[in-house]
This record gives C-alpha cells, sequence and structure tokens, in this order.
C-alpha cells in the first residue's frame, strides 16, 4: 500500500554525479538559561524565545556573560557569542531553555544577613530568585531585591518603617544534577507538551520562522543529545530540513589522534551535520564552543549572501586568541599540516592565518578522506544549499495544496522552480544546468496518481568551495641574457 500523503514535501534524492526563495536564517540553540533569576520564568520553559540583542536577553532569559557560569547556564554562550561579538552582532536567534526551576530545584536553605544602612547581600548565581523571602517580612511591603548578574550577588533593601538588623532568609537553589542529557532531549507528552529538542516544532507555528541551524552547545559533546538533534533536524513539523553544529568533547580528549578516534567511536558521522574540535579560547579568560563561534560567522555569511547558504564558514575569522583543551593544557594552537588532519577525518577545527584566528574544515562529519560518503556529504554547503532548495519549495507551493492539479498549475509551478533555479546559478550557487521535471505518470505508482501525489524532480549541482590553490613556480636562467644584451630588442 502507498503511503498516505497530504501536503507539500520534499526530500533528497539519489545523487547524480558526473566524476568525481527566502527562508529565514533561523538558529536554534537548546541548553539551559538562568531563568532562575527571573521573577516570571513560566513562560521561558521549554518553548522557543526570539532574542534580537543582549538586553532582551537578559529580560527574557537571565544572563551571565562570564564564561565560567557557562557550564552550568549553557545558552549564556550563544547570547554572548551572537550579541557582544567584536566582529559585529548578529540576530535574531531562537532559543529553548530546559532549566525548570519548579523541577529543578534543592530543599530550601536559609542564610543569616546582616544590614548595614538598611542594605544587605547574598552571593548567589544559582538562587531562585521567585523563592527568596524573609523571615516574618513582605517583599514589596519591608523590602526589595535586585540581581546584578555581573557580580552575582543578590541586594536586599530595607524598605520598612522599622529599620533590620539581622534577619533569617530563605530560599531555593538550582539543583543541576536534575539537568541531564534527557532532559534537554525532552519528548511529547500524551496531552501533546514538548520539552526540549522536541519543542523545535514550536518555532515553525510560534514565529513562522523555519529552523535552519540547530546547536546545543555544552550538551551536543553527549552522543545522545548529538543523535537527538540529528534526528529532529529532518522533517521538522514534517517538512522542514535544519543542519547540526556539534562539538567532541575536550573532556579526556586531548590530542588529535583522541578526538579522531573519538568521533568514529561515538558515531558522530552524519552528513546533516558538522562536528568541531577543540575549544576556543577569546582573550585570556573566555572560552567558546568552537561550534557557536563557527555558527554566528555562517549565519554572517548567509546574511550577506541574501540568507542563500552556498558559502561556508570556513577560513572566516573569529574573535580568538588560540586553542583551548582544559586549563592545564599547554596548547597554543596547531599549524595548518596537524590542522588538516582533523579536517580529513570531517573534524572542523580553528588555525591561525594572516593575523586572524578561523574556522578550519568545510566538509560534514560524513566526510572522511579515503573513506565511503555520498558526493552530497563532501562539502556542508552541498547538503544547505540542498537543504535550501527543498525548503523554499515547501513555503512557495504550501497554499497551493487542494487546489485543481491543472496543466496551468503544473506549468507555473515547474516554470517558477526553474526560475529560482536560474536565479541561483546567476548568483553563483549553483553551476551548470540545474533542472526541474514533474514525474510522469508512467513512472509512478497507479495508487499515487490515484491518491493524487505528485512529484517534481530537481537537479542541481552546487558550486563547490575553492578548498585547494596550489601554485607551481619553476627556476629558468633565461633571465641572464637581459645581462649580456641578447634579450629581443636590446642593446649590447
Amino acid at each position: 500500500m502507498a503511503e498516505y500523503k497530504y501536503g507539500v514535501y520534499g526530500k533528497i534524492g539519489n545523487d547524480v554525479v558526473q566524476s568525481v526563495s527566502r527562508a529565514s536564517v533561523t538558529p536554534v540553540y537548546f541548553g539551559t538559561a538562568p531563568v532562575n533569576l527571573l521573577t516570571d520564568y513560566r513562560s521561558a520553559v521549554n518553548t522557543p524565545i526570539k532574542i534580537y540583542n543582549l538586553n532582551e536577553a537578559r529580560e527574557k532569559l537571565g544572563h551571565f556573560a562570564n564564561s565560567a557560569m557557562w557550564s552550568k547556564y549553557t545558552l549564556c554562550e550563544a547570547v554572548e557569542a551572537h550579541f557582544n561579538n567584536e566582529a559585529g552582532n548578529i540576530g535574531p536567534i531562537y532559543v529553548i531553555n530546559v532549566l525548570d526551576p519548579d523541577v529543578h530545584a534543592s530543599e530550601a536553605v536559609t542564610e543569616d544577613l546582616i544590614f548595614a544602612n538598611r542594605k544587605a547581600t547574598l552571593a548567589e548565581t544559582d538562587i531562585i530568585l521567585a523563592t527568596f523571602a524573609l523571615d516574618g517580612k513582605v517583599q514589596g511591603v519591608d523590602y526589595t531585591i535586585s540581581y546584578n548578574s555581573t557580580t552575582g550577588v543578590l541586594t536586599v533593601t530595607d524598605i520598612g518603617q522599622t529599620p533590620m538588623e539581622e534577619i533569617q532568609a530563605s530560599f531555593k537553589r538550582v539543583n543541576f544534577e536534575e539537568i541531564t542529557a534527557e532532559t534537554v532531549i525532552g519528548g511529547t507528552d500524551s496531552d501533546g507538551l514538548t520539552t526540549g529538542i522536541a519543542s523545535l516544532r514550536q518555532v515553525y507555528q510560534d514565529y513562522d520562522a523555519i529552523p535552519t541551524y540547530l546547536a546545543a552547545p555544552g550538551w551536543s559533546e553527549d552522543p545522545m543529545v548529538y543523535d537527538a538533534l540529528v534526528e529532529a533536524s529532518q522533517g521538522i513539523n514534517d517538512h522542514w530540513s535544519a543542519f547540526v553544529f556539534a562539538d567532541i568533547p575536550t573532556t579526556n580528549v586531548a590530542n588529535i589522534a583522541a578526538a579522531i578516534k573519538w568521533k568514529e567511536d561515538n558515531e558522530y558521522t552524519s552528513g546533516y551535520s558538522k562536528v568541531f574540535w577543540p575549544k576556543v579560547k577569546s582573550g585570556s579568560a573566555t572560552v567558546y564552543h568552537l561550534s557557536t563561534l563557527a555558527l554566528v560567522e555562517k549565519i554572517r555569511c548567509d546574511i550577506n549572501n541574501n540568507n542563500i547558504p552556498f558559502e561556508t564558514c570556513a577560513n572566516k575569522s573569529i574573535p580568538a586568541s588560540g586553542l583551548y583543551i582544559s586549563d592545564t593544557s599547554k596548547l597554543v594552537g596547531y599549524d595548518r599540516p596537524d590542522a588538516n588532519k582533523l579536517t580529513a577525518a570531517g573534524i572542523t577545527t580553528a588555525i591561525y592565518w594572516e593575523g586572524n584566528w578561523r574556522v578550519w574544515g568545510d566538509h560534514t562529519a560524513a566526510y572522511v578522506n579515503g573513506g565511503d560518503y555520498m558526493a552530497r556529504e563532501i562539502f556542508d554547503t552541498n547538503i544547505l544549499m540542498l537543504f535550501y532548495i527543498t525548503n523554499e519549495f515547501q513555503r512557495e507551493w504550501g497554499t497551493t495544496i487542494d487546489q485543481p492539479m491543472t496543466l496551468a498549475l503544473r506549468d507555473t509551478i515547474l516554470n517558477r522552480e526553474q526560475e529560482k533555479l536560474d536565479a541561483l546559478v546567476s548568483i553563483g550557487a549553483l553551476i551548470g544546468t540545474p533542472t526541474v521535471e514533474l514525474s510522469d505518470g508512467e513512472s509512478s505508482e497507479a495508487s499515487d496518481v490515484l491518491l493524487a501525489n505528485f512529484e517534481w524532480h530537481i537537479s542541481a549541482t552546487i558550486t563547490p568551495p575553492l578548498k585547494a590553490a596550489t601554485v607551481t613556480v619553476s627556476y629558468t636562467d633565461a633571465g641572464f641574457a637581459v645581462l649580456y644584451g641578447d634579450e629581443e630588442g636590446g642593446e649590447a
């Protein structure tokens, strides 16, 4: 029995190899944000939040700029990379926070506060502000609170009629032990409510935005999360395709050989992803996952190319000062031959070149030099352009579903799709002569025709990056002739 279909669909067909539009740029990040610092955090848990700038991130998510806090509050890294970037800020981004203070909370603890000049302070980075209370006092009547995320200090101001000197405070902290890979992966309950990565489906229906890139810095180095991201990236809302940026861990993976082995052992090999190793340092103290900075630059490329993803993030400058594995590692950086050992294994890294640190590696995770992979999986831009074409097809023709399939509609779709392909050739995103055709009735199953399942086939060659350039220079002694006046037209 033929598969039941109703709607508009897109899929990647078999490669056609001879020898060897407007989709929004929508990055979606999954992880934990310091929503415990918000007085009303419930609207920021397990739901997509659209962020345009740093101030909005503070208001909607809470934020720590100090990278020492990012192992707990992983989404702060993405916020800082996008909205406090010396190369220019890039947004908006979409974040799905899984930290739920109603669920991930410790038992109540108490602290004695001592007031001076009607103020008392409490150094707490993990406090759930909504649970803070002073013994026998009413917030807003007897006292107010304010929190400084730069210093991690809560300030309590006494506004009551009788000044306080010493009083007991009670509050709960975030219990991070209860936040696991399973929390980030999430799921859908019997009522259809989603958590974690499963909440990805809400991005399109809430914001009319097609997810383009998926990332979970600090979590994607867990194989379960990586697999969940890759699985979630295909058939989003039964339609859209996205691309995953993920990391190989640096804990117990201290050198190139170990990174290559870890990738292979843990099967970080999806052609729908790029994987990165190691981390990078920015300045003297800030540490980023390389995937985060690379994704910022990929989005910058896309924006510069009218949101068409035919330019790779490889060889783009990033705000880094060196590679980072751990505080005890003495590694500063690799030169290009060593870095190429990683890229030949489908791992993207970073190198120093011409005054800047740069993303290095234009392959997908499926590529291994001399290994088995499909032609479309060689370069990240191959997959991204195929996703772009299928996503654009679905977005444009989704509203035509259930219209009569007349010859005029057939020709309209064929002509419009060919027009879009030709436009992609004109800007250099495709090369050659891409084609689109409607599958003829003879090649379709009878049941497909009866059920009005029509299928278009597009063949396109993605423009490859200039991956390697070699110049050959040869020595010749012919120039000596000029010294003796023997050159043509010369004088003795």
